[in-house]
């Protein structure tokens, strides 16, 4: 399996470029995952992850789908910053040569939260939320995070702390941490007014709208 791909134009390129950035935003030193088996690549990015698959904190992961040129197989964890600079090269000239376009990808990284694999199939509608409530929370939730945390905090202890309110469900009764939508908000996922689905299998849950979904366990106080 080669750790290389050719997206389909220049849109799609420029569709990524934009994910990735939001991504590294939300964590300078970010991984993406890049997984493919046919004409659509999928990235997975973690803005939220615990320290090791053993951590209790919660790990929310957003997921952006791209169309390829052709039939590819791709199994890749590389930094984020590599890849923004291989589109960035790609995309430095004016007219899109597809030829010209394929992305090598470097060296494959480590990670805990690349071993956490999401059930791909018995996912259940269970509810929708309104964009303008996911931006209330994200908003609230970031603030929490300013307020709480002492300015000479350690990591671990500021680890915990982001993990209780990150973790902790977006009301009471619900499934969804206030990390998805932390990350949905993050990743550009949320348009205007627009209602995002919610789906759960096991103990999973996923919110779904028309740039992205994305995937956490079920909140701390549903388990």
């Amino acid at each position: 399996m080669k750790n290389e791909f050719l997206l389909a134009d220049r849109e799609t390129a420029e569709d990524l470029q934009a994910f990735l950035l939001r991504a590294k935003r939300m964590d300078a030193d970010g991984l993406v995952r890049f997984r493919a088996y046919g004409q659509v690549l999928a990235a997975y990015v973690a803005p939220i992850f615990a320290g090791s698959l053993m951590d209790s904190g919660p790990t929310v992961i957003g997921l952006r789908t791209c169309e390829l040129a052709n039939d590819t197989e791709v199994e890749a964890l590389v930094p984020i910053a590599a890849v923004l600079d291989r589109l960035a090269r790609v995309l430095e000239t004016d007219l899109w040569h597809a030829k010209d376009s394929k992305i090598v990808l470097p060296e494959n990284a480590r990670a805990a939260w690349a071993g956490i694999t999401p059930p791909r199939a018995g996912w259940l509608q269970v509810d929708t939320l309104n964009e303008t409530v996911l931006t209330e929370i994200a908003k609230a939730g970031i603030t929490e995070v300013a307020q709480t945390l002492p300015e000479s905090v350690g990591g671990p202890i500021a680890a915990r702390i982001r993990g209780s309110i990150w973790g902790r469900a977006i009301e009471i009764g619900s499934k969804v941490p206030t990390g998805a939508a932390f990350v949905a908000a993050g990743l550009g996922f949320l348009t205007e007014k627009e209602d995002i689905a919610v789906y759960e299998v096991d103990n999973w849950v996923r919110l779904s709208s028309m740039h992205g979904h994305v995937i956490a366990r079920v909140a701390n106080d549903s388990l």
